[in-house]
């Protein structure tokens, strides 16, 4: 099987949701609506996406920010294949078994970096509970094949729990990424209906581990919002990532891939999102990005020099 056909193999996409009664897709309102849009510039980073048999959260993950990033010839990565082992009530990446991990990735992933003249790369994956380190050896596999090619890139990497697979934090802060996130995705109230195969206190304590191992790499964390979370939820959550001393928190709007998945309880308006801004950037982190359409990845390598300026700026303020 060639690296196209890897990437090729559909399984039924949402197994595990078949069954679920359809629920109402609501309305988007006109804050939340995007603009398609293509350019030579598009064409350009899907024929180095393609080229290379990589995958894409960009794609996996329906993000309504893909015209914008790839017209700007940004892609996240998604490594390890395009089969989840979770099934995640959010999430319209695939749930199945997946396939066994492609050793010639990180290279290609490397290549790809180079062709598209990254200076800052996110990589993601999907969870590999199927594997005895959750896939950490492969994330620093990836890491050091850029470094080699393009040492001058940052590396972003937002990674699964890795629930129950000691040792692989350790792994992966090994080959030194230069920003660590873990999304939260939800308050703790909802996870049971939300993300029924994670925790959120040991994602809190992955977190807090990553920043007590490798005090100077950038943590961060994101959630989304119109689940069903209550603000004095959200305010919580926000001083128990700051307890856990993550840095850059994230804050953007759910939206429902399909009737079978989880629905959006309500659309939060923009004036609300940047109130959560205002209030995280008081409670002490170096960075919020709270909008709408505010992903992980969206923005991140401005984002990052927007960290780095804040750091510097609050080690000066000490002096």
């Amino acid at each position: 099987m060639n690296r196209l056909d890897r990437i090729s193999v559909r399984p039924i996409r949402h197994p595990e949701k078949s069954n679920n009664p359809d629920s109402k897709v609501l309305e988007k309102p006109d804050w939340i609506r995007v603009r398609a849009r293509t350019s030579s510039i598009y064409a350009d980073t899907w024929d180095i996406v393609r080229g290379n048999g990589l995958i894409t959260v960009c794609q996996e993950a329906a993000c309504p920010n893909i015209s914008e990033c790839w017209h700007k010839r940004h892609a996240t990565f998604m490594i390890m294949g395009n089969i989840c082992t979770r099934a995640c009530a959010f999430c319209n990446v695939s749930t199945g078994i997946p396939l066994s991990l492609d050793s010639d990735e990180p290279e290609r992933i490397a290549r790809a970096v180079e062709q598209m003249k990254l200076m800052h790369v996110v990589i993601t994956s999907v969870d590999r509970d199927d594997l005895t380190d959750g896939g950490a050896g492969h994330f620093s596999k990836v890491i050091e094949a850029i470094r080699k090619r393009m040492p001058q890139t940052t590396i972003e990497v937002l990674t699964p729990d890795f629930r129950n697979k000691h040792g692989a934090i350790e792994i992966i802060l090994a080959a030194r990424p230069d920003v660590f996130n873990h999304n939260l995705e939800t308050v703790a109230s909802q996870y049971l209906t939300v993300r029924p195969g994670a925790r959120y206190f040991s994602s809190l304590r992955l977190l807090q581990r990553v920043k007590e191992i490798e005090p100077s790499i950038f943590t961060k964390s994101g959630i989304m919002l119109g689940l069903g979370e209550k603000r004095n939820e959200i305010l919580q959550l926000m001083d128990d990532l700051r307890s856990a001393d993550v840095d850059f928190m994230t804050l953007g709007q759910y939206l429902q891939p399909t009737k079978k998945h989880h629905p959006v309880i309500r659309f939060v308006h923009p004036d609300e999102f940047s109130s959560y801004a205002t209030i995280g950037k008081s409670k002490g982190f170096l960075y919020v990005a709270s909008s709408p359409l505010t992903r992980s990845s969206y923005h991140a390598g401005d984002d990052f020099k927007k960290l780095k300026l804040a750091r510097l700026n609050r080690f000066a303020a000490k002096c």
